[in-house]
């Protein structure tokens, strides 16, 4: 700017725009809105014009009293391509009824934990226990699931979902519509050699309306949709299996307010449920109000796990940049 260049920033992050521009220019839905001076705007006039009506930006927080034990991952340790440790020693306990916030660089392990816990990737070591409740004793079991692929996970009676960052590459088929992307959750407990595609068809009309997914049909391929959309789809069909945990990776990355802001509804409405919801996030902000504790990490390590109402957001982004301070480890409070 300073060299007398113009630039152009297209991005979602309101922050970013009241931070750094001089006007902004609203689309919604391929219109041009306006334009408006940075100076004389704020981010609740600009999320009204993307929006086309008001939107709090106020991030709900329900405090459930009710929290049992889902899931517990003790020591876990993970090698990445090139033989170093992606995940060092990693242990912590994720509660029905909770939101569990994951804070760290990108790179930090992230990745690594959704997978290994879901079944995807090799561990050397430690444990994850899957708390299991008998139906008619009420007596509950911690079963193994380190080390086992998603279908032997799920053949134990585990209601556990992973809604991955990459949402066309591991979690839905972009050339798939959404009937065959809904499918791919339940077409293996089909007997016989017929597919039942009318119970994924109903399912898919129906969260076309209850989640506001924007699309021409259930028979349109879901790489054609918005990104917005797409994550509705994936989280829609994840939540629609009923888990006692879900995982969930950057969930509203590149999507707009208005879409996100339905994602952490959806995440709530689970939390509220009973449901054990993990988030791996990138804006500490949004964890900061979302999440009931944050777990940081930094070099696949877990720095700390701390309460966000009682920590600064400086305080986390130090820990999101090491594990040792003064050559004293980071104290880890549950």
């Amino acid at each position: 700017k300073k060299d007398g260049k113009s630039i152009i920033i297209i991005t979602h992050k309101l922050n970013e725009v009241m931070a750094i521009s001089d006007r902004v220019a609203i689309l919604r839905k391929g219109e041009y809105i306006g334009v408006v001076n940075t100076a004389e705007t704020n981010q609740a006039q600009l999320t009204e014009m993307m929006v086309g009506r008001p939107i709090s930006l106020k991030i709900d927080r329900p405090e459930e009293k009710e929290k049992v034990e889902r899931l517990q991952v003790i020591g876990l340790t993970c090698l990445n391509g090139d033989g170093v440790k992606a995940l060092d020693d990693v242990s912590f306990t994720a509660y029905g009824g909770e939101i569990l916030g994951v804070a760290g660089i990108a790179g930090s392990g992230q990745k690594e934990l959704c997978e290994a816990i879901a079944g995807l990737y090799p561990s050397i070591g430690g444990s994850v226990l899957y708390s299991v409740e008998h139906e008619g004793t009420g007596t509950v079991v911690k079963e193994r699931i380190l080390g086992l692929r998603p279908d032997e996970i799920s053949k134990k009676g585990i209601a556990m979902a992973y809604v991955p960052e990459d949402r066309l590459g591991m979690g839905l088929v972009a050339g798939m519509d959404m009937t065959d992307n809904v499918m791919l959750r339940s077409y293996k407990s089909n007997k016989g050699i017929f597919v039942d595609r009318k119970s994924p068809r109903d399912l898919a009309e129906k969260l076309i309306k209850e989640l506001e997914i924007v699309t021409p049909g259930v028979e349109t391929p879901v790489g054609r949709l918005s990104g917005g959309n797409v994550q509705k789809v994936l989280l829609g069909r994840e939540i629609a299996c009923q888990p006692s945990v879900l995982i969930v990776a950057y969930p509203v990355r590149g999507l707009d307010i208005n879409a996100s802001y339905r994602i952490y509804d959806l995440l709530n409405e689970q939390k509220k449920k009973g449901v054990a919801v993990v988030f791996i996030g990138e804006d500490l902000d949004v964890l900061m109000q979302l999440s009931d504790r944050i777990m940081v990490m930094c070099g696949g390590k877990v720095s700390g796990i701390v309460d966000p109402r009682k920590v600064t957001k400086e305080e986390i982004g130090l820990m999101m940049i090491r594990t040792e301070q003064d050559g004293e480890k980071e104290e880890v409070t549950e």
